[in-house]
């Protein structure tokens, strides 16, 4: 089993670091990249506190929280800002007290026990959300939210980011920006690409030739860049809707000789650890991801408690990372 030393050794920093990372003291003072890379190796080496075992155990009886992922494990090892919802989840339930329970998609509900209220992390099918409303009416989506629903949600303003980026490359005299994502649903653009879309139109900078859609992998950004690159003429700025898939279109930017930001200038989504060690060092949206589970516990104790009717929803500040990948 995994312990302090062994993640303090491999991240490079000192025990009582790791520990206070683990633990989320609110005084420590680390950079956003160290607490990022310890919680990446706990994961990897499958770190479990003894804190947590016993807070569990006591919190059985009182307070249980399910929380359903709409993805399966694996997409946290691509993407670690799904890791960073779960970490902010799991954290906030170990301060409270609260006992919880982790069910990915596909996998078989715990049965049996009272629920305080479910988490739904990531857009539900309509059967997770059959399977959730089934178990309790005290429900909070994160990272997903959906105008006029009687659900509370924590979300991140990805209309709002679209446009940011889009005014900041106008700033800098762009005429043609181009959009590099992924699809939640198969054909169907995600909320930035809309908004990139339509915005983008707006102000003469997009069109639809320089719209391209994948998954939300590396090498999905690897495929796409390639297929953009290949084409007679390409944007001279793209925006690309996450580290992960960001990465992958730099690979590809390279392998056709191409300067960066000279040639061709980006922007992605999330800021991840990775980002700030690419070729260049990755310009990027930073996403408080692990806030966005933390709140999600808060919203559904609070409503449990106070027995609040109206649901609220909640946008996490989001802030613009200028590096190497913009001028």
């Amino acid at each position: 089993m995994a312990t302090l030393k062994d993640i303090a050794t491999e991240a490079g920093v000192s025990l009582a670091t790791v520990s206070r990372v683990l633990n989320d003291d609110p005084t420590l003072n680390v950079k956003e990249e160290t607490k990022h890379r310890i919680l990446e190796i706990a994961e990897k080496l499958e770190y479990k506190s003894t804190t947590s075992r016993k807070m569990q155990s006591a919190a059985v009886g009182q307070q249980h929280i399910l929380a359903l992922y709409s993805y399966q494990q694996e997409l946290e090892i691509n993407d670690p800002y799904y890791l960073a919802i779960r970490h902010g989840i799991e954290t906030q339930c170990e301060k409270l007290g609260v006992e919880l329970s982790n069910c990915y998609a596909n996998a078989t509900l715990p049965e049996g026990k009272k629920l305080t209220g479910v988490l739904i992390v990531g857009k539900p099918s309509s059967a997770v959300l059959r399977a959730a409303t089934a178990l309790t009416d005290n429900i909070c989506f994160i990272d997903f939210h959906e105008p006029g629903s009687e659900y509370d949600s924590v979300d991140i303003d990805l209309s709002r980011i679209s446009k940011q980026i889009i005014d900041f490359f106008i700033a800098q005299n762009v005429k043609r920006i181009g959009f590099i994502g992924g699809e939640d649903e198969p054909g169907k653009a995600d909320i930035r690409e809309a908004a990139f879309v339509e915005y983008g139109k707006l102000k003469g900078v997009v069109s639809e030739q320089d719209i391209w859609r994948g998954g939300f992998s590396s090498s999905s950004g690897y495929e796409l860049a390639k297929t953009m690159l290949a084409q007679e003429s390409w944007p001279a700025a793209l925006f690309v809707a996450s580290d992960s898939i960001a990465i992958g279109v730099l690979r590809a930017i390279h392998e056709k000789g191409l300067s960066i930001p000279q040639d061709i200038s980006l922007i992605s989504v999330n800021d991840i650890p990775t980002a700030r060690f690419t070729f260049p060092p990755l310009s990027t949206v930073r996403i408080h991801s692990e806030m966005m589970g933390s709140q999600g516990v808060n919203l559904l104790l609070e409503k449990s408690r106070d027995g609040r009717a109206l649901p609220l929803q909640v946008f996490v500040p989001s802030v613009l990372k200028l590096r190497g990948t913009t001028r």
